[in-house]
């Protein structure tokens, strides 16, 4: 059975851990139960199965605000599971805020070269060579990855640059075809009209990654993404998306060929790199909204387990999932995002004035 550590425990371990010197040789405020550099935010775990491992979580879309959901997801980890996450954002350098709509500056990716597991939730990037180097090498090291969402179209390389292998438009499909096995073909479901109830698939009721997983539970406002069939054979979907007739969870299937066939809206791959099997899992839902259905978090956070092979530590009623702190994610809508976030704003707990 799982550890689900407390809240409080996460709060005391970090306390003590507070006045360990940031990258840039500040120290860190007492008393936070999340370590904070200006460009980015770590959580830290007290106790639970996931001790010791680091995952990386990189957000950087301009429409589905992978910005507020990403720091949800790093301190479900954490708080009820006991990983260490550092979740990076996309930074505007004259501000230090949050602005997805910058495409060429993630801060905090050196951090991948200890990581356990890379989570990524970026759109359409051209990041630098010193920070796209950080990503490049930790996908040549065989370590596991999730890709959420429009992970599919992570990266924009013009080519002749140097990282054009991973642009989206490759010939070879690029970082989404050749690591999580589809790039972008288009939207499936009408955007913004309907919404998606995930199925399991056919032969993964049994699958570690729905463990715990109730019928109806997977749902999102986010529309079923095209992928071509069949996927590449060394990946198996694992829930496929019913398009909706609206933008509710009880709304009913459309009626027609966006339902057949279905597509995969999850599937996992794996492949040998670096002569060790490397595990992947990829979603096209991963929207914030998308996390407010508690199907949709398991989803993720059983993944994380399948993915660093610790499959067997998933309980049987699925991981545990309670949202931390208030969660009141912004919908998704290109210029949502919401102005003038600052990593440290995403700290937990929040810190009271006077603190």
């Amino acid at each position: 059975m799982l550890i689900q550590p407390a809240l409080l425990r996460l709060a005391v371990v970090v306390f003590f851990s507070a006045l360990v010197p940031n990258a840039h040789g500040q120290s860190r405020s007492p008393g936070s139960a999340s370590s904070v550099d200006p460009l980015w935010v770590e959580y830290v775990g007290a106790q639970g199965p996931g001790a010791g491992k680091f995952i990386v979580l990189i957000s950087g879309d301009e429409e589905y605000r992978s910005e507020e959901a990403l720091p949800q997801l790093g301190k479900i980890l954490a708080a009820r599971h006991g990983f260490r996450c550092r979740v990076v954002f996309a930074i505007d350098p004259e501000t230090g805020t949050i602005d997805p709509n910058n495409r060429r500056n993630i801060p905090g990716l050196d951090a991948l070269a200890e990581a356990d597991l890379m989570i990524i939730a970026t759109r359409f990037r051209e990041l630098p060579d010193e920070q796209m180097a950080h990503i490049d090498r930790y996908l040549k090291s065989g370590r596991p990855v999730i890709g959420m969402r429009t992970a599919t179209h992570a990266f924009n390389y013009k080519e002749g640059d140097t990282y054009a292998a991973y642009a989206w438009n490759n010939s070879e499909g690029g970082f989404g075809r050749q690591i999580l096995g589809e790039t972008w073909i288009a939207h499936h479901g009408t955007h913004g009209k309907e919404s998606t109830r995930g199925i399991i698939a056919p032969g993964a009721e049994s699958h570690p990654i729905v463990r715990g997983i109730t019928p109806g539970s997977i749902w999102g406002p986010t529309d079923v993404y095209r992928v071509r069939l069949p996927l590449p054979k060394n990946c198996k979907p694992i829930v496929l998306g019913q398009v909706l007739d609206g933008m509710t969870p009880d709304a009913a299937p459309v009626q027609g060929p966006k339902n057949d066939p279905l597509m995969p809206i999850a599937w996992t791959r794996t492949f040998d790199q670096a002569d060790k099997p490397c595990r992947v899992f990829t979603t096209t839902m991963g929207s914030a909204d998308d996390l407010l259905s508690e199907g949709t978090r398991r989803m993720l956070v059983n993944a994380v387990y399948w993915t660093l092979g610790m499959e067997s530590q998933i309980p049987e009623t699925g991981a545990d999932v309670e949202i931390v702190g208030s969660y009141t994610p912004s919908p998704f809508a290109f210029n949502g995002f919401v102005a003038g976030v600052r990593p440290a704003d995403h700290a937990w707990p929040v810190k009271k004035e006077g603190d």
